[in-house]
């Protein structure tokens, strides 16, 4: 089983900001496939979906123990799961990519997101896959950046960018993730 994962912070106050694009994202790929995540455990919110129009049956995960401790959440999905690092995709936002552009990548580095940091420090690894989403550089502060909702032209390119990524879930699903990697980086280039 694979398990998808989108970052964010729980509660009112963090819907819509830039932090919650794997939040966001998750919930447009689960509006795609007709889904809810509704099922509350692991410290967090998530969907078991045995759907034939895919090969095999996958979990979302939503953690809700705020981004920072996100891999306390994966790790004790995938314990008790049983699923592999090599079949987790971890979709998030990214301040290194321009507004709206999607990266994927089979693994890598943290940079400056902690919610990645503790997903690494959990799992012991870099190697899982993972979905960024670009919210550009910020003008300040990181932290007043990422937790602030974008408006206007900004608003406009982060929602194409979580529709881009919930499409690109979608195709991983189907047709695999290096199929995905090569069609969705080309197109964000």
């Amino acid at each position: 089983m694979k398990l998808i994962v989108g970052l964010g912070n729980p509660g009112k106050e963090y819907e819509g900001t830039r932090h919650n694009m794997g939040y966001m994202a998750l919930d447009r790929f689960a509006d795609m496939a007709s889904v809810d995540i509704d099922r509350v455990g692991f410290k967090g919110l998530y969907a078991i979906v045995k759907n034939p129009s895919f090969s095999e049956p996958f979990a979302l995960l939503k953690p809700t123990t705020f981004m920072n401790l996100s891999g306390e959440s994966v790790r004790a999905f995938i314990d008790y799961y049983k699923i592999e690092v090599d079949e987790i995709i971890v979709v998030y936002d990214d301040m290194a990519l321009p507004e709206g552009k999607i990266r994927l990548r089979p693994g890598g580095s943290a940079g400056s997101h902690n919610g990645m940091k503790n997903i690494i420090q959990h799992l012991g690894t870099e190697n899982f896959k993972r979905i960024r989403i670009g919210i550009g550089e910020p003008l300040h502060s990181g932290i007043d950046h990422v937790l602030t909702k974008p408006t206007g032209e900004s608003l406009e390119k982060t929602q194409e960018g979580i529709l881009q990524a919930a499409r690109a879930i979608r195709d991983t699903l189907l047709y695999g993730f290096p199929y995905a990697m090569n069609h969705y980086n080309e197109r964000s280039a």
